[in-house]
């Protein structure tokens, strides 16, 4: 029997029917086809399904759908400014931290909610916040670098903004 899912994604509202089973990475996916959000292990284990809820990092092939009733979830199509990119996904680009993509997605989810809380974390502070995300691809130390490089592009933004 489907049960009534009232949330907002990337800031817009839905309201949709699902059966208490559904994964979130099922409804992001199917429902709303928002395909950034990737569904690989199917256990967690890979971290490629990132998304954030309420501001904080979350594996949504872990999580029912019905989980985030009430709540807010942002996707990595939530990231960007329309046609701007989000300073963390252009450090990414500008710091070759990806290569095949499957896993960026995901990477920069994490990487956004740990820069939200920790605007200016250290090395070892990404590492753990890093930690179960699985590239096959680039190598470790390039999404570091394009982490710590965000956190310097956000901090700039806001000075700027602030000096206005």
């Amino acid at each position: 029997m489907k049960k009534e899912l009232k949330f907002k994604v990337n800031g817009e509202d839905y309201d949709l029917w699902v059966e208490p089973k559904t994964l979130l990475v099922q409804v992001l996916r199917d429902e709303l086809g928002l395909k950034g959000t990737k569904w690989a292990c199917d256990s967690g284990a890979c971290c490629a399904c990132t998304v954030m809820v309420d501001g904080r990092a979350v594996k949504s092939c872990s999580i029912l759908a019905l989980q985030v009733n009430g709540k807010e979830v942002m996707t990595v199509e939530g990231l960007a400014n329309g046609p701007e990119l989000h300073p963390l996904q252009q450090a990414f680009i500008d710091n070759w931290a990806f290569q095949c993509g499957f896993c960026t997605s995901g990477q920069l989810m994490a990487a956004k909610a740990l820069l939200d809380e920790n605007p200016d974390p250290t090395i070892d502070e990404i590492k753990i916040a890093m930690d179960g995300h699985l590239c096959r691809c680039t190598g470790y130390n390039m999404i570091s670098e394009a982490i710590q490089d965000a956190a310097k592009r956000l901090q700039a933004q806001k000075q700027q903004e602030g000096g206005k």
